[in-house]
């Protein structure tokens, strides 16, 4: 039950401006925060068992053929991105960062999806579940890359340690 009635072409330019908003804030408002809130060994970012360290994402949904596809929104927050499209920096600290820079994106796109039932709001119910849908598009392959690239780093990592600790 929508709360709010705009002309059908006010609706469409709010959730456009929703959407924007939404997007650069959340991304801006969780890139501004030092990356210690964002411990890889949190409950929320653990390894699942059915995960099977990454390997669901590329058995499941083929993720090595379509992920390079997907936007960066880094370079959109200027100083307060860090660039995931390639890895510019192989060294171990660097790639510590990049595991920790995964769970900020990984958050940041889950409170984004988290948002779309404000949607109702103002939208018929129809185009409510249209939000949902296009909320659920443009993040859950996000979310999954994050995962994913977070097990590839780690197993790097992992192979580090090992090695110099020989």
């Amino acid at each position: 039950m929508r709360l709010i009635y705009l002309p059908t072409g006010a609706t469409v330019l709010l959730d456009i401006a929703a959407w924007l908003v939404i997007h650069l804030g959340v991304a801006a408002g969780l890139s501004a925060l030092p990356l210690r809130h964002f411990h890889t060994d949190a409950r929320w970012f653990r390894p699942r068992f059915w995960e099977r360290d990454g390997e669901f994402y590329a058995a499941a949904f083929r993720i090595r053929s379509w992920k390079r596809h997907l936007p960066d929104g880094a370079p959109l927050l200027g100083r307060l991105g860090f660039p995931k499209r390639h890895l510019t920096d192989t060294s171990t600290t660097h790639l510590e960062t990049f595991i920790a820079e995964t769970c900020r994106a990984e958050v940041v796109h889950w409170i984004i999806l988290a948002c779309a039932p404000w949607f109702f709001f103002w939208n018929k119910p129809g185009v409510g579940v249209l939000m949902l849908v296009y909320a659920a598009i443009e993040n859950l392959p996000l979310i999954a890359t994050q995962r994913y690239n977070r097990f590839r780093l780690f197993r790097v990592v992992r192979k580090r340690r090992a090695a110099s600790a020989r």
